[in-house]
Order: C-alpha cells, then sequence, then structure tokens
C-alpha cells in the first residue's frame, strides 16, 4: 500500500482531540467514530473536573489536553416539560461553555472547532423541509425557545471568529437522536425514551394504560445515535466552512405513528390516553438533509423501525 500524505489524511489523523460531552450518549459513539480516523488521542474532560461554564476550568482543559480539535458536545438539555422548567439555567449553561470555549480555542490557536447545534434553534413555523437557510427567518418555538437560541449563539459566534481571527470552527445541526444508552428519566428524556419506558413498566405492572402528552398531530424527524455520531465525524475530519448543516435522517412522522410503531414493536396492545392540555411543542419537523451528502458524503443508514428495536432491546436489557 502506497503511503499515505498529509493532505489525504483529513483533519483527524495524528491530532489531539478533546470531546466535551464525551461519556454521554451521543459523546460515546462520537469518540468510537473518531477513533477509527486515527488520532493522535481523544480526552474526554468530566464536568466534576471541569466546569465548562467556568473561564479558569476552560483554560485548565486546554493546558492539560493541549487540544489541536475540540468537538463540543457538552449540553444542558432535556425534553419539553425539563426546558419548561429550566429556561433560564438552559440558556446560560448552554451560552457559557460555548462563549467559553471558543475564546479559548480563538486565544489558544486551535487547529478546529466543531460546534453541535439544535434541531430546536429553527424558527417554530419554518417550511418543511427545514433548510440551513431559513435558521434566521423566526423565532423558535416557545418551549425550548431558550435552549434553542443559546445554542444558535455557536454559529454565530463561530462565524464571527472566522470572519475576524480565522478560527477554522463549523457548525453541525442535528435532528431529535435516539438509541442505546439514551436519557430515559421521565422528568428530563425526549419523546422515544420516554414512550419505551412507559410501555414498558405499563406491560411489566399489568396496568396496560400509557399517558402520552399532546395531541399526537405534531411531527418529529429522528436520527439513530451511531448515525449521527458518523455524520459528525465526518464534518470533523473533512468538512471547513462556516456554513452551518443539518444532520439527519429526511423522514418525517407523526408522534401518533411514533406511539403506535414502539406499542408494536413493544407488543404492547394497551390503552393510549392522550393529555391535550400538555404542549405538542413545534408542530413539525424534518430536515432538508442534502448539504451534509454533499459537502462531507453523509446520510443516515439505519431506518427507524431498526434503530427503536435495538434501543427497546438495549433498555429491556440494562434499564435495572
Amino acid at each position: 500500500m502506497l503511503p499515505v500524505n498529509e493532505s489525504q489524511m483529513g483533519s483527524i489523523h495524528g491530532k489531539r482531540i478533546v470531546v466535551t460531552g464525551g461519556a454521554g450518549f451521543l459523546g460515546r459513539h462520537v469518540c468510537q467514530e473518531l477513533e477509527t480516523y486515527s488520532p493522535k488521542n481523544i480526552f474526554v474532560p468530566r464536568s466534576t473536573k471541569y466546569d465548562l461554564r467556568d473561564t479558569a476550568a476552560v483554560e485548565q482543559l486546554f493546558c492539560d489536553a493541549r487540544p489541536d480539535i475540540i468537538v463540543h458536545l457538552a449540553a444542558v438539555v432535556g425534553g419539553i416539560g425539563a426546558n419548561r422548567e429550566n429556561p433560564g439555567r438552559y440558556f446560560y449553561d448552554n451560552a457559557m461553555m460555548g462563549l467559553l470555549l471558543i475564546e479559548a480555542a480563538r486565544r489558544h490557536n486551535l487547529a478546529k472547532f466543531v460546534a453541535t447545534g439544535t434541531i430546536c434553534a429553527y424558527p417554530k413555523f419554518t417550511p418543511v423541509p427545514f433548510r440551513e437557510d431559513d435558521l434566521w427567518n423566526g423565532y423558535p418555538e416557545e418551549t425550548n425557545a431558550p435552549y434553542g437560541l443559546a445554542k444558535k449563539m455557536l454559529l454565530v459566534q463561530s462565524q464571527a471568529y472566522r470572519q475576524q481571527y480565522g478560527l477554522n470552527a463549523i457548525t453541525l445541526f442535528p435532528v431529535n437522536l435516539y438509541g442505546p444508552y439514551d436519557n430515559f428519566d421521565l422528568n428530563s428524556s425526549h419523546v422515544i425514551p420516554a414512550l419505551i419506558r412507559k410501555v414498558i413498566e405499563s406491560q411489566e405492572s399489568n396496568s396496560n394504560v400509557i399517558e402520552v402528552w399532546g395531541t399526537g398531530t405534531a411531527s418529529r424527524e429522528f436520527l439513530f445515535v451511531r448515525d449521527a455520531a458518523r455524520g459528525i465525524a465526518l464534518a470533523t475530519d473533512k468538512f471547513d466552512k462556516p456554513d452551518p448543516v443539518n444532520l439527519g435522517s429526511g423522514e418525517e412522522i407523526t408522534i401518533r405513528q411514533l406511539v403506535q410503531l414502539i406499542s408494536e414493536l413493544c407488543g404492547f396492545n394497551g390503552e393510549i390516553r392522550w393529555d391535550s392540555t400538555k404542549p405538542d411543542g413545534q408542530p413539525r419537523r424534518c430536515l432538508e438533509v442534502s448539504r451534509a451528502k454533499q459537502e462531507f458524503g453523509f446520510s443516515a443508514e439505519t431506518q427507524l423501525r431498526d434503530g427503536l428495536k435495538e434501543t427497546i432491546e438495549w433498555y429491556r436489557n440494562n434499564r435495572r
């Protein structure tokens, strides 16, 4: 085999990488994907030692890890209920982490900064499918606007620092994720893990009833976590432009259809009670995903049914 020169190796080979949130749901999968590119090392800061909302702690992280690349996945996040209860905390914590990390990246002449935003940054009534050019055409859905806007500032800061300081910062916007190791805490989880837990616990208790927030008419798009990790690794290695990029499957499903599918896969035949006094959240969510394909060759591979089967099996085997 011919030796590979440095220009063919991409951004990751032989580099020191910091993955914030690298021990979490998405982060553990991203670290595994990044390892396949042969980095020099991957450093995962833990919040007990590095409070990323604190300037001194961020500076210490840079001194300890001496990164060439940062993949910023750390976030304070939850479902609709958690967002309604913690708007101030979700705005402050997420904004401060991004502000301090990107500023430190500038001061330390970091080779590359990879920011991950959120689909919650899109306007409430974005035309479907969501195109990256529509990000600024309205205000986000109210229940998660503080979180969405805080994460959206990563894009603003990344582009501003690229323009003024030449920082190679990119921003990715993943859609709702799901998969093994997800958060199944009903107080803070997103819709898929919450539904899986409710269905399985209903079966175990023989209650044969689950309660679901909203009317079921809202739609969502979901991306399996390993697909998301592959997309983030590909972008880290190959993408170097200021334009935001959606990461998704491009497939839309209503919450009512999702509940029916999870019930079917779990073998649940009980009653589904819809609590219409609770919010639906954003009316529709579905991404236009061609930019990721064109720019760094990413497209989702895992069908929703297959990903849900694996997630349900994982939860059944690991919930104790």
